[in-house]
């Protein structure tokens, strides 16, 4: 457990209800509250492990 999901496919706003721009508006926040209560943020690397995907070109 403890994997979060953004995108705005799952969410509009922002929690200060200010309209996201993008998908990078949600992570940061995302990635913001994860560090804010002792959480870490996969790298790049470690989220393509976790998912099982293939490495990048």
């Amino acid at each position: 457990g403890g994997n979060v999901r953004v995108g705005l496919e799952d969410n509009l706003y922002l929690p200060n209800g200010e309209l996201a721009q993008s998908n990078g508006d949600l992570v940061a926040k995302a990635a913001e509250l994860v560090r804010l209560v002792g959480g870490e943020v996969a790298t790049i690397a470690e989220a393509r492990t976790m998912l099982q995907l293939e490495k990048a070109n």
